[in-house]
Parts: structure tokens; sequence; C-alpha cells
């Protein structure tokens, strides 16, 4: 694959663009990839981190956080279109740790003032943000489920912090065995999925 038919004066000035967020040191380094047919442009600039001298490659691995979100919902709707899967269909099946789950009364409760919750999550809950969990809107320890939430390291307590994620399987196990209180379907305004 070539760059014949991409356009040499903007595949310049892109370079230029993106090599200016390196200069100023507004990110340690990127990748770009440009596609147009079978003509395929891929620039990579700078560092993997600053004070890091590993240069970026093209195969560089980032977090992309709730990017995946997007692709995460274009492939369960594409199930939902081939009829493999439904909307309204449990995730029990696929998460097994969220099933019986017992929710808390209210977003104030102490976090043994649950209830069963009244029904299983949903592929709907997951794609709407509705599955009971995420960020508290509320200022630091007003509620008890908060501190449970930054113990556990489960997120929704501030801003993202890579060196302290835990992995998928464990993050999973600490929502669905340690912590039952969810906020599903005893919802309020105060919370928002992530």
């Amino acid at each position: 694959m070539g760059t014949a038919g991409l356009s040499k004066p903007r595949l310049e000035q892109m370079h230029q663009q993106l090599s200016g967020f390196i200069e100023r040191k507004e990110m340690p380094g990127l990748v770009a990839l440009v596609s147009h047919h079978d003509d395929l442009h891929v620039e990579t600039l700078g560092t993997l981190a600053f004070g890091n001298p590993a240069p970026m490659k093209r195969d560089t691995i980032f977090r992309i956080a709730s990017i995946t979100k997007l692709i995460a919902a274009a492939a369960a709707m594409i199930l939902v279109e081939e009829r493999k899967i439904r909307l309204d269909d449990s995730i029990e099946p696929w998460l097994p740790e969220l099933a019986n789950r017992r929710v808390l009364k209210s977003i104030s409760s102490q976090l043994d003032d649950t209830v069963p919750a009244q029904r299983a999550i949903t592929l709907r809950d997951l794609l709407t943000y509705r599955m009971g969990f995420g960020s508290v809107m509320a200022m630091p320890d007003t509620y008890p489920i908060q501190k449970l939430i930054r113990e556990y390291r489960i997120g929704g307590d501030g801003p993202p912090r890579p060196a302290q994620t835990l992995g998928t399987d464990e993050w999973l196990q600490k929502l669905g065995s340690h912590v039952k209180p969810l906020n599903h379907l005893n919802t309020t305004n105060k919370t928002r999925s992530n």
C-alpha cells in the first residue's frame, strides 16, 4: 500500500500540525493513520511518555478508555441485528458475577441497607449506561458507597489513573462479589454509569 492517491502537501500539513503537539509538549507522542481506498499513510511521532526516550511505534498499544464504549456498542448492535442476542436479554450468562444482586434502598443508604434487585441487568441497560453503577456526582464521602468505590479502586471517584487500574477480571470480581449494593433500578439523578 502506498500514498500515491493521497495529497503530499496535505500530508505535510498534517505532519506539521501533529508535530506541534509534540513540540509544545501537549502530548509525548502519537500515531496517526490516514487511508483512502488502497492508499495508506501512517505517521509516528514522539516518545511513549514524557521522560521516556523510547520512540512511539506504529504498533504501540494505547489506553483508549471510554472510546471502547462506542466499539462495544457497535459490536453488540451487530449481534442484535443478526438476532444472536436481544437488547432485553439478561447479561448474567456472560457476566455471572453480576447475578443475584442486591441494590441500595437509596443512594444515601448504608451498604447493608439493601433489597433484592427487581430484575437482571440487560444488554439495553449496559448500552444506555443504566446498569446501576457509575460516578456518584457528589462531594467525596457524601454517601457510604463512595468510600467503597474508592477503596476497591473500581472507578467513578475521580480522573482515570491507568497505573492503578485493576485488570478486567479483578474489577468485575470486585464489582460483582464485593460491591453487591449497586444502585440498579433504584437510581437517582446523582449517579451516572461509566
